[in-house]
């Protein structure tokens, strides 16, 4: 019988101030970026001190093979990042060395686009070999990770309402992404889509449909809110609306108090950290809004059940 195992795939981080700049290299696939864009990114991680994603994405691979085992497949869970180490062809590599012949692959993304899960696979298959691999696309509607989400949230949720005395609103967010790799051919003539439709990088349309089943699951939410956040410092339009004029809308509309989370996300790292934690809570309050956020899935059960169903299919399907 094929020996089989599992890779999960991950965007990766620097595990230092100094590293910074290398990593970015890698995240642009080597294009110039400004020296002021470095300096900001860098002064950004010595505020958090250090993200923490490789550590607790090599945590969720080792619940993922727990679960895994407890299921009666115990295969081994390899980690791979695009941008950092441990990198996927290393690990691909690795995987080889190890005799692999069939592996199931996810990323830790379940939200599908050309610019992240795309760039990922093809890193793999890249370094494949005689490896044969069943490869999920997206997951935005896996109902495990739609109940991990919920039970982070609920409790933040009712907290905050307690605490004000009303039912709080949320607002969801996804990292945003260039308009440039979501639009369709057609949009590329004129004005670009900040919402693609039919036919196009399904990566929007996905983050909303994680952001609706999440608020579907929860009754006492009876507002809420889809942003895009950190958009980046790349020639061009990213797709929005962004966290920054969503909370404009919030406050226009009176509203005092606000959770914020974060579904296009599977662990804490700089854009939770940095840019939810220090910039959206600071944004928020100089409009008036006090703005909490539920905890990270980081080690979620629920989750590591998701990652472990979908391997289980993927592995099934040789």
């Amino acid at each position: 019988m094929p020996k089989q195992a599992v890779l999960l795939l991950a965007h990766g981080t620097p595990d230092t101030v100094d590293q910074v700049p290398e990593y970015l290299r890698n995240v642009v696939s080597g294009r110039p970026l400004p020296q002021t864009v470095i300096d900001e990114i860098q002064h950004r991680y010595s505020l958090i001190g250090h993200s923490p994603l490789t550590e607790i994405t090599l945590e969720q691979g080792r619940l993922a093979e727990e679960e895994l085992a407890a299921q009666g497949k115990p295969v081994k869970v390899y980690v791979g990042m695009r941008n950092w180490r441990p990198y996927i062809p290393d690990v691909v590599r690795q995987m080889r060395a190890d005799g692999v012949e069939e592996a199931a692959v996810l990323c830790l993304a379940p939200h599908n686009s050309r610019t992240s899960v795309g760039l990922y696979r093809r890193a793999v298959e890249a370094e494949a070999g005689g490896v044969r691999i069943d490869f999920t696309s997206g997951w935005a509607r896996h109902p495990l990770l739609i109940e991990a989400f919920a039970e982070r949230l609920r409790p933040a949720l009712k907290s905050l309402s307690a605490e004000v005395g009303h039912p709080v609103p949320v607002l969801f967010t996804a990292h945003s992404v260039p308009c440039r790799t979501v639009q369709t051919p057609a949009a590329s003539e004129g004005q670009p889509r900040l919402w693609p439709g039919e036919g196009a990088d399904p990566y929007a349309e996905e983050a909303k449909a994680t952001a609706t089943l999440v608020a579907a699951q929860l009754p006492e939410i009876r507002q809420w809110w889809f942003a895009f956040q950190s958009q980046g410092a790349s020639g061009g339009p990213w797709i929005g609306p962004s966290v920054e004029s969503t909370l404009d809308t919030v406050a226009a509309a009176g509203v005092k108090a606000l959770i914020l989370q974060p579904i296009g996300f599977l662990c804490d790292h700089v854009e939770i950290l940095f840019d939810v934690d220090r910039l959206f809570k600071d944004y928020a309050a100089n409009l008036g809004v006090r703005l909490e956020r539920p905890e990270s899935l980081n080690s979620s059960n629920l989750l590591a059940s998701a990652v472990a169903g979908l391997a289980l299919e993927g592995l099934a399907r040789f």
